[in-house]
């Protein structure tokens, strides 16, 4: 395994976004990284890759900013670049949902440990899985009987929730998402309105898998790079995207007649016929 990836994530109030751009992108480039860095007045949040001894020179870099120091980072490897630039922005939010008043660095939900919600789930406890992931990424796998919001954005994520209010109501509630970003904004959202007993697993999905080797889980889970989908020891799948609407496709609707490379897939073939 000859690249690192590394991704993490950490809200808190940013002032000096343009310098910690430039600062980051110079360090990036050098070290000849590739991936995604986002900074907001809130929070940072990074997707970044490369090999080991440059990306552990990156963490010490990252980690020597004292708002930094202790920054939750997960840590996979594969054979080969699975991002294609190295891009550094300034974004109103890390992971967006469209309500900026939101702030997890004032309050967020509870964090349980994979290890303690494994146990909960060999015991068959009363809780309820909430997966808040978009849809796309639920199709390749997830918990069993997890609630699906079937998302097609995170921004959806506020009036979904609302539905469930009353099935909701006196639950012991554990959310879950690929890394854990999207939870802590989720939850934050959910107590600001009023739901009680939220919980969201401690690193997500990925660190469930590593802590626990993805028991209960069925499938793959969807990463935001050219990998794809990871399976339950952490390594690349079959699975690719689709060139035009950028769908996952497993194996078998590779093997359909309604697949033709960088033109087509199952979920977009009547829209593209549709038009001829």
């Amino acid at each position: 395994m000859k690249i690192a990836n590394i991704t993490g994530y950490k809200f808190i109030p940013i002032k000096d976004e343009l310098v910690l751009q430039e600062t980051i992108l110079q360090r990036s480039t050098n070290l000849n990284l590739k991936g995604t860095v986002l900074i907001s007045r809130k929070g940072i949040n990074f997707s970044v890759s490369g090999n080991k001894n440059n990306i552990d020179k990156f963490l010490l870099f990252i980690r020597s900013d004292s708002r930094f120091a202790d920054v939750d980072v997960k840590i996979t490897y594969n054979e080969y670049q699975p991002f294609r630039k190295m891009l550094v922005r300034i974004k109103k939010e890390i992971i967006s949902m469209g309500i900026e008043e939101i702030d997890p660095f004032q309050f967020t939900g509870q964090k349980i440990s994979p290890k303690e919600l494994n146990k909960k789930l060999n015991n068959n406890e009363d809780i309820v899985l909430l997966d808040t992931r978009n849809e796309y990424e639920v199709r390749l796998g997830t918990f069993k009987n997890a609630i699906d919001l079937n998302l097609d954005s995170f921004r959806d994520f506020p009036k979904e929730i609302e539905k469930l209010r009353k099935k909701l109501n006196g639950k012991e509630v554990v959310m879950f998402c690929t890394g854990g970003i999207r939870c802590e904004k989720a939850s934050a959202l959910m107590l600001k309105n009023g739901f009680e007993n939220i919980q969201q697993i401690d690193g997500g999905v990925i660190n469930y898998f590593k802590e626990t080797g993805g028991r209960h889980w069925n499938g793959d889970c969807f990463v935001f790079d050219d990998r794809v989908a990871l399976d339950k020891d952490l390594l690349e799948t079959d699975y690719v995207l689709c060139f035009r609407c950028r769908e996952p496709l497993n194996k078998e609707e590779i093997g359909s007649e309604k697949y033709k490379i960088d033109e087509y897939c199952p979920y977009c073939f009547d829209d593209v016929f549709a038009k001829i």
